[in-house]
């Protein structure tokens, strides 16, 4: 299942704004990323946009203050995957840092509560004795959960990143860079970015109030890094500062016992770290207890100081993220021969496909709709039963469709269709009764066909252009990766250039090992994961046009520039 694409390289653009010390390409990339002066470049924790400016904060703060001066019983409510994990970590620890002798944390289990503060977690957090509930990458969605607390007689704040409703919780206090009168530049801080912009602001506080010797709350920069990066929200200026603060403390090796041991069983040396490694190794484990188990164990191993606990959690998390990758891979083949039968039967795949298998597991569809979207370029969503005559489903988007709108309009035009909705612009969450299932496919599909275009359909890859023999080198590798972070909305650089096949192997399963020759005639090697074998190798082909991205690979103590391959195709 392979879509088609078109390469387009990005224009030259004017870049003497930026330093001449930058390697000319990386200035230029830069330029195209929409740098606009010197001092973007500068990822200082100074630089962070203040917490007055995120609506709610300092009154969130005051309110905890509060709490911890009378020692009341405060429960964390989190979320189910890397940000809420992350989050979760990050208010429990850096809590009782602050003073906070009696903090809790619940996570709704997938299975049993449904997603955020709901009525049955208020129960639950109602029989720890809590006074004070504190959402973290959830809520502002859970009006009844909110209200069921409020009853209860318990205060309540809501942390929440994600896009509010018409109508917003009856919380004490919301905190949400997307709250309609929040005027916080970065509208795409993660869950984990606005916990850790409260307890700024409640540092802040205490200071007011006249303690001293508070934490730095610097120490806990490798938890906002990982879920910022895990959740994958635009890496926009604060939060390229968020993300390299916490890389860098990673890095170092001053990271809490839980990261390091993540990366451990990840096989990733800590040193060397990128920001996609903290999307492809790190959350992919906290997740995966999310997903199949329960995610206090994730939480725990973040929260623990001891390193031999942490490493015996992470290695279960490992258990746990390869059969989730088993899972996954039988419903992604699946859901392939679905797509294929649709597109063999029509013609062509339509705007929006939604998949559904009454045997799939609800805690992957969401992956399994992000790696479809990513081979056909089409928005999904992916179903499961969930029991109760209900279907959860998981919603993936492309560029040029708000998925949260879209579910907004159907649910606007067919008022019943769908029980819950909620998420961001590129990912989705929705529950719909069974019976529904057929006429939602057809609705989703005209109201997507009404919003996409035939080009926004196709997939374009930018790229930053071909490199040289100068480029090709261990050194420009090393500023390239050091130009970073990399991520959602600061994409990673990309580069195309038409090579001579030499040699072409399978290695793995299939992975294809080639080595090319440059117009220069350099020899290079590269390596593509996961090609169609029935294609690949392709004995009668020597020359090909690669989109690729240039890495360093360390073997046998020596480091030679490799290309790792993204697409590729045969010239002849």
């Amino acid at each position: 299942m392979t879509a088609d694409y078109v390469v387009k390289r990005y224009p030259q653009l004017p870049d003497d704004h930026l330093p001449n010390q930058l390697h000319p390409l990386i200035r230029q990339i830069y330029a195209r990323r929409g740098v606009k002066s010197a001092d973007e470049l500068e990822l200082k924790a100074a630089r962070l946009t203040h917490f007055d400016q995120l609506h709610g904060s300092r009154a969130a703060a005051e309110l905890l203050a509060s709490a911890i001066a009378r020692q009341q019983s405060i429960c964390i409510c989190g979320d189910f995957d890397a940000d809420g994990a992350t989050s979760t970590a990050l208010m429990v620890s850096a809590l009782q840092a602050f003073g906070a002798q009696q903090v809790h944390y619940l996570v709704p289990n997938r299975f049993a509560d449904g997603y955020g503060l709901s009525e049955s977690v208020v129960q639950q957090a109602q029989a720890l004795g809590s006074e004070l509930l504190i959402t973290v990458d959830n809520g502002i969605s859970c009006h009844a959960g909110v209200q069921a607390a409020k009853d209860a007689g318990m205060q309540v704040i809501v942390t929440d990143h994600h896009l509010p409703g018409h109508e917003l919780p009856n919380a004490d206090v919301i905190v949400n860079p997307n709250h309609p009168e929040c005027n916080f530049p970065s509208k795409n801080l993660a869950g984990v970015g606005v916990a850790f912009y409260v307890l700024l602001a409640l540092r802040n506080v205490l200071r007011e109030q006249g303690q001293q010797d508070l934490p730095n709350l610097a120490d806990w920069l490798d938890l906002v890094a990982v879920g910022t990066v895990a959740d994958v929200v635009q890496l926009d200026g604060n939060n390229r500062i968020l993300v390299q603060q916490g890389l860098q403390r990673i890095r170092a090796g001053a990271c809490r016992p839980g990261i390091q041991a993540l990366l451990q069983v990840a096989g990733r040396e800590a040193a060397k770290l990128q920001a996609s490694d903290l999307g492809f190794t790190v959350g992919p484990r906290i997740n995966a207890a999310g997903r199949l188990d329960d995610m206090g164990l994730g939480i725990e191993c973040l929260l623990t100081q001891s390193y031999p606990a942490a490493m015996d959690m992470a290695n279960q998390l490992d258990t746990l993220n390869r059969e989730r990758r088993s899972i996954e891979t039988e419903m992604r083949e699946e859901a392939e021969v679905y797509v294929a039968g649709f597109a063999e039967d029509s013609g062509s795949l339509p705007p929006l496909i939604t998949l559904f298998e009454a045997n799939w597991h609800q805690g992957v569809i969401g992956i399994v709709a992000g790696r479809v979207k990513e081979q056909c370029h089409r928005p999904v969503i992916a179903f499961a039963e969930v029991g109760d005559g209900e279907l959860k489903g998981s919603a993936r988007s492309i560029p040029g469709l708000h998925i949260r709108d879209l579910l907004e309009r159907i649910h606007s035009l067919h008022p019943g269709m769908i029980t819950r909705f909620g998420g961001h612009a590129m990912a989705a969450g929705l529950t719909l009764p069974v019976g529904q299932l057929s006429a939602f496919r057809e609705v989703a599909a005209e109201v997507a066909a009404s919003h996409l275009s035939e080009a926004q359909l196709t997939r374009t890859l930018w790229s930053d252009g071909g490199l040289g023999a100068t480029e090709l080198h261990e050194s420009f590798v090393q500023q390239l990766q050091q130009a970073g972070p990399w991520g959602q909305g600061f994409s990673e650089p990309l580069f195309d250039d038409e090579f001579r096949l030499v040699n072409q192997r399978i290695v793995g399963e299939r992975h294809l090992k080639m080595v090319l020759h440059t117009a220069d005639n350099i020899s290079i090697d590269a390596i593509s994961f996961n090609v169609d074998t029935t294609l690949w190798p392709n004995l009668a082909c020597d020359r090909i046009h690669c989109i690729y991205k240039p890495q360093l690979n360390t073997f046998r103590g020596r480091t030679t520039v490799q290309l790792l391959v993204e697409h590729f195709s045969a010239l002849r």
